[in-house]
């Protein structure tokens, strides 16, 4: 390499990092500061309407805004802190201009009409007044949950490579998969309440419907895609049909079972409130319900978000462990 090439690159390094290290300090700082704007427009602009916890929504903007500021300046010195701040900054800009609209709108201006849309801070008085009532649905919606899905996860997945696997199998279950996987888990409600002796017993059965079909679709199809190859390789090798199907065709297969099973979590998730709505006395669905029927839309809006942290969590998960499980598959898997 030239001399004149050391020297340019020489002289563009510095200037790249102090480019990077203004623009993030721009950033995070433009971030704290709308935070403190939305802070200060909570706690000194006259509401419409009188809401209890104002103050605390407040003060919680601007802890948040004197965060990012003195994050900001930590990232200035931290490559790690300073990515994640570069990376988050216009979403925490986007977050606190969307409370701010949201609190003009509606607690300050009243240009949305109550109790169908209520300010911030009545939400945050639903999580800080009603947190043990929805924190028991919570656990109880979860619990429903992941028995439903385990149940329907771990059927779907056998059948899937049943009938992927064998013939005999997959003459029998391709029409049945065909009439009744089509249609909607809430379709089988009456029937699941006549059957089952209990609205939790028949609910969990639902949300394994609802999860099974799609799962057991993916691994079919993975099963059925597996290369031909890999069985003579195998087989060449004095492989029998038991080592074929557990060490060859599931974890070839794997990537379309994790597809099956993210569609079996959204479809469960859509199952569990409906079937909550219907007989339980405790749950999400039923929290929704109840404050439906008394016209606490603030109430309705908390439910909502945690349903959207909780599935998005869930999701996180199960996007973990595909990556553990398929790290042997790294660079190929795209999704």
């Amino acid at each position: 390499m030239s001399d004149v090439t050391l020297a340019s690159h020489a002289a563009v390094r510095p200037a790249r990092k102090g480019v990077s290290r203004g623009a993030l300090s721009r950033l995070g700082l433009g971030a704290g500061l709308a935070w403190l704007g939305l802070a200060g427009a909570t706690a000194l602009l006259p509401e419409a309407g009188d809401f209890e916890r104002t103050q605390d929504f407040a003060a919680i903007a601007g802890v948040i805004g004197f965060a990012i500021a003195a994050a900001t300046l930590l990232g200035l010195r931290s490559s790690g802190l300073a990515r994640r701040l570069r990376y988050g900054a216009p979403w925490l800009v986007a977050l606190a201009l969307f409370f701010l609209v949201w609190e003009l709108v509606t607690a300050k201006y009243q240009r949305l009409p109550m109790p169908f849309f209520p300010p911030p801070q009545a939400i945050l008085e639903v999580f800080l007044d009603d947190g043990a009532r929805l924190a028991d649905s919570v656990w109880h919606s979860l619990l429903l949950l992941v028995v439903g899905y385990a149940v329907g996860a771990t059927l779907g997945f056998v059948l899937g490579v049943a009938v992927g696997w064998s013939v005999l199998v997959g003459y029998w279950a391709h029409p049945i998969l065909r009439f009744v996987g089509p249609l909607p888990a809430t379709a089988w409600l009456p029937i699941a309440f006549f059957i089952f002796p209990s609205s939790w017993s028949a609910s969990t059965a639902l949300i394994a419907l609802a999860t099974a079909f799609p799962v057991t679709v993916l691994t079919w199809s993975g099963i059925a895609s597996v290369n031909k190859g890999f069985y003579d390789v195998a087989r060449t090798l004095g492989a029998k049909q038991s080592f074929l199907i557990l060490r060859v065709a599931i974890p070839a297969a794997l990537p379309h079972v994790f597809v099956g099973l993210f569609m079996g979590l959204s479809g469960s998730f859509a199952v569990l409130v409906v079937a909550e709505m219907l007989g339980v006395k405790s749950g999400l669905g039923w929290y929704l319900q109840w404050a439906q029927g008394w016209a606490a839309y603030a109430n309705m809006y908390a439910a909502l978000i945690v349903m959207a942290v909780l599935c998005s969590s869930l999701i996180t998960g199960l996007f973990r462990l595909r990556a553990y499980l398929l790290s042997w598959q790294k660079g190929l898997v795209q999704w």
